[in-house]
């Protein structure tokens, strides 16, 4: 066995934005072992800069756990790599478990990081942090969990193609399509932000939040906030950040009053740069801040808006 395999997820004409998280992943664990890293997708999508197997067959036009599964395995065992890369996805809750113990192995799954030939997953809500190792004889499975690998660590380049037929017999899959799982809808998708502003208990109270709404609207960014913000009703529960909120890795991510609770840095760890101002300078949240201020947000927010509009209006 040499290599890693990572197994994306497309649905028509869309890729789901955890497939280039993974292959983010994929690329540090090939990194790390001195390995190749392929690709491998459902129908006729390559990807850029790595060597993609195009895994074709009419019985898998429409997702079954049955027909992936049986695919995906042929694949492996013509491929034989050490380890086998996926977004940790709802399709991939459904098919990755069923497919690794085929291989007589356990998913390790909702991967957060990789260290020196452990594999690190998080624990009560991301409270503890958890080394697990691959001891099998067989190949490795890791999904990773969304916004713990920064896209744009995939790789880029020309395109390697080769298609792989698997070998399916309609007895073999008992499971028949139905509608794809989709989540609850919401009218805030804080995961396709590419700036965001975010508001902690250093705001005080509900009538100050207009004080960084207005500089959300100065930025072009979306408004969030860390959980005791939103248990208090003072935003909707679907702009929360964090374990029990959404999980997003913005270019810019703005911590305006974040102490920086574990909980929180869950969903935002995948930012590209972080800026935190918080008047505790002992505030956990600038251990993980690009950039951070210490004062008070009160005078820093309307003072940071105002510089935003006048460098906008020129």
């Amino acid at each position: 066995m040499n290599g890693v395999l990572v197994i994306l997820e497309r649905r028509g004409d869309v890729w789901n934005r955890m497939s280039w998280e993974a292959l983010a992943a994929g690329t540090e664990l090939a990194n790390r072992h001195g390995q190749a890293m392929s690709a491998a997708v459902v129908g006729a999508a390559a990807v850029p800069g790595v060597k993609t197997w195009l895994v074709q067959h009419p019985r898998l036009e429409h997702y079954t756990a049955d027909g992936y599964t049986l695919a995906f395995e042929q694949l492996i065992r013509h491929v034989d790599p050490a380890f086998i890369v996926f977004p940790h996805t709802y399709q991939v809750r459904d098919f990755a478990p069923r497919l690794a113990a085929r291989f007589g192995e356990a998913l390790i799954a909702d991967v957060v990081g990789l260290g020196p030939g452990v594999f690190v997953r998080q624990l009560l809500q991301g409270k503890l942090n958890a080394d697990y190792r691959h001891t099998g004889s067989g190949p490795c499975f890791v999904s990773v969990q969304a916004g713990a690998f920064r896209a744009d660590g995939a790789p880029t380049g020309s395109e390697d193609i080769a298609v792989f037929t698997p070998q399916l017999d309609p007895a073999q899959i008992r499971s028949r399509p139905s509608e794809p799982f989709r989540v609850s809808a919401q009218t805030v998708d804080l995961t396709s932000a590419v700036v965001i502003v975010s508001v902690g208990r250093g705001i005080k109270e509900k009538d100050n939040i207009p004080l960084v709404e207005e500089l959300a609207a100065a930025l072009g960014a979306e408004l969030a906030a860390s959980r005791p913000i939103c248990d208090n009703g003072w935003l909707p529960m679907e702009r929360q950040v964090g374990s029990s909120g959404q999980t997003v890795s913005p270019k810019l991510y703005l911590a305006i009053g974040i102490s920086g609770a574990i909980q929180h840095l869950v969903g935002m760890k995948g930012s590209k740069s972080v800026i935190a101002i918080n008047k505790d300078r002992d505030a956990p949240i600038f251990e993980v801040a690009d950039y951070g201020v210490v004062g008070d947000l009160f005078e820093l927010v309307p003072a940071l808006t105002a510089a935003v509009k006048k460098a906008k209006n020129g």
